[in-house]
């Protein structure tokens, strides 16, 4: 992976501006080689010249999403060691940058993209690969059950997807819709707000022209 600056004394000097919590951050080393293992793998398979060149993953600090991104994974890997403070100090550092909110106890799937994702809350759901999000999006429970995403699943700008809810693959979820405790299966774009979504069939090759940008159009 090309890697243009130097990530790990950027997280420090970042945290360290915000907490003044000097040594206490070197914990970051327990985890550091694997998280940027895991931004490798799901750079290789955005179809985005940001993330990847022509083949090669690339990871930028610089680059607001990319760093959100990395500052998830890399709380999320050093809470499975038990380091809660500085999970939350990344935590709050991840939010300071993009305002998204994506808590380190969710579990995002190994493939997933988003390049806008201010004001964006991701709960905890079952997410799977190629799933993608904008601005503004929202997953959460209602009434303590969670959303299931199967693969290659899209919230496009403002969307809300809440509590017991299967989407099935290949599915937009479009601009500005709400679904609450809902199924919608495969190969749909729904719209509209809850109860009374609209829910269209789509093909294949009209889904991979829609989401084109973001993935390549087949599963890898």
């Amino acid at each position: 992976m090309v890697i243009k600056r130097d990530p790990r004394w950027q997280l420090i000097h970042q945290i360290n501006s915000i907490y003044m919590c000097g040594e206490e951050i070197e914990t970051i080393d327990d985890v550091y080689n694997v998280a940027l293992e895991r931004l490798e793998f799901c750079f290789k398979h955005v179809k985005n010249k940001y993330y990847c060149d022509d083949g090669e993953a690339v990871f930028n600090p610089l680059h607001v999403a990319q760093w959100t991104m990395f500052l998830y994974i890399m709380a999320n890997e050093l809470s499975k060691k038990g380091d809660t403070d500085l999970c939350d100090m990344i935590y709050g550092l991840s939010k300071m940058v993009s305002s998204a909110d994506i808590f380190y106890h969710v579990e995002m799937p190994q493939i997933w993209f988003f390049d806008n994702p201010q004001g964006s809350v991701m709960g905890r759901a079952k997410y799977s690969d190629y799933f993608t999000f904008s601005q503004g999006c929202t997953v959460g429970n209602n009434k303590g059950r969670f959303p299931v995403f199967e693969k290659h699943v899209s919230m496009l700008s403002n969307s809300k997807v809440l509590g017991d809810c299967h989407i099935g693959d290949h599915v937009i979820i479009a601009a500005n819709t709400y679904v609450i405790d809902k199924d919608i299966p495969p190969y749909s774009i729904v719209f509209g707000t809850a109860p009374n979504n609209i829910i269209k069939d789509i093909t294949r090759d009209k889904f991979n022209e829609l989401i084109g940008a973001m993935f390549p159009g087949e599963d890898e």
